[in-house]
């Protein structure tokens, strides 16, 4: 094995992970990480990826060994009721990793909480309106605490709404799913799966441990209008207007419009010198339907 090579270790082997890996794994990087069942696991093998399985009742069995040459971690995995997985069952052994020149946690907005429409920055109070943020809290500062007790160069990532190919406005209004709900005053920010990878890469190249990192474009919007660019780009009739109260939401769905505010983004661009491929969703939603996604 050649230990000259960059290794990318990623817990959660997900859509963003997925967009990072690929992009290193084209520039001669070695690319590991993890996934939860074997079907997910055989065309990532396939492609050059090697693959462990993990989650929380299927434990590594030799984590120490499988990090041993890694110089790059990410963790994507989501906290549970219990807590962070990765730090909770990987933790040791990230520890005792001291080759490791960077480790990334993929947070969310969420941990800012509810600003009734104002702007947050990386400075702000973590103050979360619901279990998922306040999970992500914790996580949060479980990865600082390992940063803390042995060094691990961590940094987070706090990322708004992601889109990109197959996962977007514009496979929502395709699919006859869409529903264009208007809460006044409502504002989501989002960010481009292959603006992530890039704000990654940045960070790689500059790291700064201990940095948290707001991930989102430009332009905070109201999500019926997001709705209404999709289908006018798509030459489809708009779904009508519905209120929220009248949306019929799922809880999960409804718990995310608790949450308003705007994200600043400046940090990526001052300290990692990003500039983003799709500062709007106008710019994402156009390229990827020029893409044919």
């Amino acid at each position: 094995m050649d230990r000259n090579r960059p290794f990318l270790f990623c817990f959660g082997l997900g859509y963003s992970a997925l967009e990072l890996a690929r992009r290193l794994q084209s520039g001669g990087w070695r690319i590991a990480g993890t996934c939860r069942s074997e079907a997910s696991a055989a065309p990532l093998r396939a492609a050059g990826i090697e693959v462990t399985l993990f989650d929380r009742q299927n434990p590594p069995a030799a984590a120490d060994s499988v990090l041993a040459e890694a110089t790059h971690v990410l963790s994507s995995v989501p906290p549970d009721e219990a807590g962070d997985p990765v730090l909770d069952l990987w933790g040791p052994a990230l520890a005792r990793n001291r080759d490791l020149a960077w480790a990334g946690y993929l947070s969310t907005t969420g941990v800012y909480g509810d600003r009734s429409g104002g702007w947050v920055d990386e400075s702000s109070a973590l103050s979360p309106t619901g279990e998922r943020g306040r999970r992500r809290v914790e996580a949060e500062a479980g990865w600082l605490g390992l940063r803390r007790d042995s060094g691990l160069p961590v940094h987070l990532f706090r990322l708004a709404g992601i889109y990109g190919p197959g996962r977007s406005a514009l496979d929502t209004m395709r699919s006859g799913r869409a529903q264009r709900v208007v809460k006044p005053g409502q504002v989501f920010s989002r960010i481009h799966v292959a603006d992530i990878a890039t704000i990654l890469e940045a960070s790689m190249a500059k790291p700064n441990p201990g940095a948290a990192y707001n991930v989102c474009d430009d332009d905070p919007a109201a999500p019926d209008t997001v709705i209404a660019y999709a289908a006018a780009l798509l030459g489809l009739t708009p779904p009508p207007e519905i209120a929220f109260a009248e949306a019929g939401l799922s809880e999960m769905a409804r718990s995310f419009y608790a949450d308003n505010k705007r994200v600043a983004n400046d940090r990526i661009k001052r300290e990692l010198g990003v500039t983003l491929a799709y500062p709007s969703y106008r710019d994402g939603l156009a390229a990827l339907l020029a893409a044919g996604h």
